[in-house]
């Protein structure tokens, strides 16, 4: 893309961002009235904002035969992201609420030869906090469990992100990971180990996204500690595109479901940046 095409893509983003108003009675209605307009020009803008999803990707142990559930995918750039390790997943299911960004994903698949694998890539236009993977018919009594539940920049766009943690826990087999990298900001009293932000990142940051409905939670860390063990968490600033001496805070979290009768401990730990 040249330099002027990425001005002008940039420019529509941007005006989606800061001017068009988001309306809706829903959820749904209110995600589909902000992304419409830009799912087109969304990866090209995005990738200079919403940083650490490589990271993610890359600290996922992916095995053969294994199954991965995307909450909240997107475009489907996740997908990509996984490289040749997505040719080892036995499925992937890629879940959004909104078509727009879920026609993208499509496209993306077919583009990339998706087409000649309908069984393996699937797309859900769901509600992340309800999604069920599909049942075998020939164990319809079976509830079927994910390896890999992965959620990127999505936690801080669900509304009840309490229920969405949950059914991340529950569509995770024991012993399953979960992937998550999203912005934030601390608790005004932290452990010692802990990023810690001062006053005006954690009250400038939670208005600034919330005009977009993007919520900035000090409890998302705390909450996933509690639930899942530990594997390795890191803390981050990123840049923000056009604002070139501002940076906004993020953390890239890996995570396993606890085996029967394990309590949700850490194994291992990043140092917090």
């Amino acid at each position: 893309m040249s330099v002027t095409q990425t001005i002008r893509s940039d420019t529509r983003t941007l005006w989606h961002l800061l001017m068009a108003p988001v309306r809706g009675t829903t959820h749904q209605d209110r995600l589909e009235s902000f992304y419409a307009g830009q799912a087109g020009n969304y990866d090209a803008f995005r990738s200079r904002l919403l940083h650490g999803r490589q990271a993610m990707i890359d600290r996922l142990s992916v095995r053969p035969g294994q199954v991965w559930v995307d909450l909240g995918c997107g475009t489907g750039e996740n997908m990509e992201r996984f490289g040749t390790r997505a040719a080892d997943l036995s499925a992937a299911h890629l879940v959004d609420l909104s078509p727009s960004l879920l026609q993208v994903a499509r496209q993306r698949i077919d583009e990339r030869g998706g087409e000649r694998s309908p069984d393996r890539f699937h797309l859900h236009h769901a509600d992340a906090t309800q999604f069920e993977l599909p049942r075998d018919p020939q164990r319809p009594d079976q509830a079927p469990l994910a390896d890999l539940v992965t959620l990127s920049y999505s936690l801080t766009m669900i509304p009840d992100w309490f229920a969405a943690i949950d059914r991340a826990f529950d569509l995770l087999r024991p012993g399953g990971q979960i992937g998550i990298v999203d912005f934030f900001v601390s608790r005004k009293y932290v452990e010692p180990d802990d990023a810690r932000h001062g006053w005006s990142t954690r009250a400038i940051w939670p208005l600034w996204f919330a005009m977009d409905n993007v919520f900035l939670s000090p409890d998302h860390l705390p909450m996933l500690r509690r639930r899942f063990q530990t594997v390795s968490l890191s803390t981050h600033r990123g840049r923000v595109p056009y604002l070139p001496l501002v940076s906004v805070p993020y953390y890239v979290f890996i995570g396993t479901k606890p085996l029967a009768g394990q309590p949700s401990t850490s194994t291992s730990g990043s140092p917090m940046d």
